[in-house]
């Protein structure tokens, strides 16, 4: 009996000096090197009864205190934050809106604890292209050109508030990545009418 105990302190302390603060069952597998996922399974449970962890979802689990964008970068993957969640804290656009945007290979709304996770389908090859996205913390986020022409990409007839934060330079780099003359062209009248 004493041996569980220290079976299931020493899931519990592995997680909490870890870094990151959302994991999946398979992540914290790999922490604690468990191969029995149904033993694994049940003490993350119970851990989530006596309120040491939190399930924010099902099949992810996370420390109190944890960042909603983890668990954006977490629930679907391959995926990172993009589109107005970026261009808004870099100053391109001026709208606030909560909700964390990400893209991934579907799209999909997810509400959860007061926040909301909105995911927009981006074709395989950009999205597995890493070229302007960086890992911060558990979290992939694209730097503000990455999200500048992930949402022209996507959307065709948008406002932008202020492209002056945007790195020319980076944006032409990037471009190569999309594979596609129209958006191209379109970027380029952007920043050429600027």
């Amino acid at each position: 009996m004493n041996s569980s105990k220290n079976v299931i302190t020493d899931v519990l302390l592995s997680i909490y000096k870890d870094q990151a603060s959302v994991y999946r069952l398979k992540d914290i597998a790999m922490l604690v090197n468990e191969t029995d996922f149904d033993s694994l399974n049940s003490k993350l449970n119970y851990y989530v009864r006596s309120g040491r962890l939190l399930n924010p979802r099902k099949g992810i689990y996370a420390k109190p205190g944890f960042a909603p964008e983890e668990v954006a970068c977490k629930l679907y993957t391959p995926s990172y934050i993009s589109l107005q969640y970026v261009l808004q804290r870099s100053g391109i656009i001026f709208q606030y809106d909560s909700a964390v945007t990400s893209v991934s290979y579907l799209s999909r709304t997810v509400d959860f604890g007061g926040h909301t996770l909105v995911y927009r389908k981006l074709k395989g090859s950009v999205l597995v292209n890493t070229r302007g996205i960086l890992r911060e913390k558990g979290v992939n986020i694209a730097t503000a050109e990455r999200a500048f022409i992930d949402l022209c990409y996507l959307e065709s007839d948008l406002y932008f508030d202020n492209l002056h934060p945007l790195n020319r330079e980076k944006l032409i780099e990037l471009l190569p990545v999309y594979q596609n003359a129209a958006l191209t062209k379109r970027i380029t009248k952007l920043l050429f009418n600027d």
